[in-house]
This record gives C-alpha cells, sequence and structure tokens, in this order.
C-alpha cells in the first residue's frame, strides 16, 4: 500500500446508534496531486478526515498514510500527515511562536531543527509572533493552523474547508502557499465548498456521497464527463418561429442538438460537443439568412458535474 500518498481500502465506519458513516469505502491519493476531496454535507469527508488524523477509530478497513498503516504502525503515520481542521481551537493565551514550539516540541523536534519563524513569515504572520494567540483575526487564527500543521514537514497536508469565512486577499495568499508546497513534492488533500477553487486548484477530484466513492479521477478527464454544451445566440433579427432550415438542420441530429427562442432575438441551443461544433451551428444560422450580433457559451464545470452525480442518488442504490 505504499505507493500512494494515502492508500484506503475497504474503510467502514459505524458509530455508536447504528449511524453508518462510510461503507466499504476505496481510495487512492497519488503522491504529489493536490487532491479535492467533495461531497455534500454528511457525505462522509469528515469521518474520512478524522480517521486520517487518528481522531476516529474505524470499523473496517485498512488505511496507510505515506506507506505506514495507521494500525501497524500508527506514530510514523500520524507524523506523515498535517491536519488543518475546519473548526479553529489552539490555546488562546499561546502566542503564535509559543504555539509552534510547544507543537514541534509534541513531535521531538529539536531546538536547532524547527522552523518557527520561517513558518509564520510563510503564512504572513511574523508581526503577531508574540501577540496572543485570542488578538488574532479569524484569518490569522486559521493561517496559524496551517503553520501549525506544517511544523512537523510531513509529506501529506490536509485542508479541511481551509477559507471558509477568508477574504479573497487571504485566500489567494493561502493558495499561493499551498502551490509552493505542492512544488516542494507535499501532497494536498482540500475539501471544500468552493467548487470553482476546487477546478482552479486541484489536479485530481474524489466525490464521496453517503460514504460511498462516487469517482476519483483526474480533473480533466472529470470535466469531459458531460459532453453538453450551450450558446447563445443573439440575433439583429426578431423571430417567433425557427426558420426552416434551422429546424430541419436540428431534427436531423436532434439526439446531439435542440435549440428554443427565449427571446424575439435570442436562441438558445443546446449540443453534443463531441458531436457538433459551434461553427457548424452559426453556419446553419447564416444560412438562415439571420444575423448574429453576440454569441456566448457555457460549458459543464465542476459544480454541473458535481450536482450530476450526487443529486437524487438514494443511498439504498449505492450499497
Amino acid at each position: 500500500m505504499s505507493e500512494a500518498a494515502i492508500h484506503i481500502e475497504g474503510l467502514s465506519k459505524v458509530y455508536q446508534g447504528g449511524k453508518q458513516a462510510l461503507t466499504n469505502l476505496n481510495l487512492k491519493i497519488p503522491r504529489g496531486s493536490i487532491c479535492g476531496l467533495l461531497g455534500p454535507n454528511g457525505a462522509g469527508k469528515s469521518t474520512t478526515i478524522n480517521i486520517l488524523a487518528g481522531l476516529v477509530r474505524k470499523t473496517a478497513g485498512r488505511v496507510s498514510i505515506w506507506g505506514f498503516d495507521i494500525d501497524e504502525d500508527p506514530l510514523n503515520a500520524r507524523s506523515a500527515i498535517g491536519i488543518v481542521p475546519q473548526e479553529i481551537f489552539f490555546d488562546p493565551f499561546f502566542t503564535p511562536f509559543e504555539t509552534l514550539e510547544v507543537y514541534a516540541g509534541l513531535f521531538g523536534i529539536p531546538k536547532k531543527k524547527r522552523r518557527t519563524m520561517e513558518l509564520l513569515e510563510a503564512m504572513h504572520l511574523e508581526d503577531k509572533a508574540f501577540a496572543h494567540a485570542r488578538s488574532l483575526s479569524g484569518g490569522m487564527k486559521r493561517r496559524l493552523l496551517v503553520a501549525k500543521a506544517m511544523v512537523a514537514s510531513p509529506p501529506v497536508l490536509v485542508l479541511d474547508e481551509p477559507t471558509a469565512g477568508v477574504d479573497i486577499e487571504l485566500r489567494q495568499q493561502l493558495w499561493s502557499y499551498v502551490k509552493k508546497l505542492n512544488d516542494q513534492g507535499v501532497t494536498i488533500v482540500l475539501t471544500t465548498h468552493y467548487l470553482e477553487e476546487a477546478e482552479q486548484l486541484c489536479d485530481r477530484i474524489a466525490i464521496i456521497n453517503h460514504g460511498h466513492l462516487i469517482t476519483n479521477q483526474p480533473t480533466s478527464h472529470l470535466l469531459n464527463m458531460v459532453g453538453d454544451k450551450s450558446m447563445d445566440v443573439i440575433l439583429s433579427n426578431k423571430i417567433t418561429t425557427l426558420p426552416s432550415i434551422l429546424a430541419v438542420w436540428m431534427s436531423q441530429h436532434n439526439n446531439h442538438a435542440s435549440a428554443e427562442i427565449i427571446a424575439p432575438s435570442r436562441l438558445h441551443i443546446r449540443y453534443d460537443k463531441a458531436k457538433i461544433n459551434a461553427g457548424e451551428i452559426l453556419a446553419v444560422i447564416e444560412q438562415a439568412d439571420l444575423a448574429i450580433v453576440d454569441v456566448s457559451t457555457h460549458e459543464a464545470n465542476l459544480e454541473d458535474i458535481f450536482l450530476t452525480l450526487t443529486r437524487d442518488i438514494p443511498e439504498a442504490q449505492l450499497t
């Protein structure tokens, strides 16, 4: 199980009372990747992360982190992963410097090898190094949690909703640092409800629903799963019915294209991008003596695909 940064086989978790949070979950996260771990609320993401962190005991299955089995070699497995939790918590009376120093001591890192100020500078907290943590803003506290997770230089970093409630500037600073870490070889696992963020950052996406893995593949492959594309065409002409040449063309491609008039001068066209290109459609519109003023297209994004994969799937069908 050592080839992946995180390797999960047959992972199940049943909480006291009978709540089944995970069912036979199998997941591999390649080393050096930025992987988005996505799913609706209650899908099992937090349970998975808490098992990786050693905070929740699994019911069944095997888990390894950087080649270390969490049951057979728990100390090395725990040292190989840094967790940035969604909840903000630490001793409010410690300064950021003291917080990182204490955490480094818990990992047995000699003082000469500690990177306390380096991490604070990376998180733009050097000017708050000796201020009480309780005086930090919410965004600063979240950055301190990232620094805390990196104290032992783990090869795997898990970020659980790291930008929740964070302003745009801080979000950009955080992602810049995450990308820098990834360039240095750190594997990043990210949970987020900002799907646009996941689409831009992650080279791989895993989606969990009802405790089952729905998909785990490169982001580019996932975005190609939905072949439909749409086009809005604004015309200088006003029309109430489709011109015959356009109607005939659409009927000939009725399995791959459709058109409707949504305003007197506006056409909305859906088509299968694998079968038809936009140029063909525009050429037919021009043959119908319609003057095109503007064209805008929409292609399926991660949000569309996420909703398609998770919407209205009864738990019983996943079992």
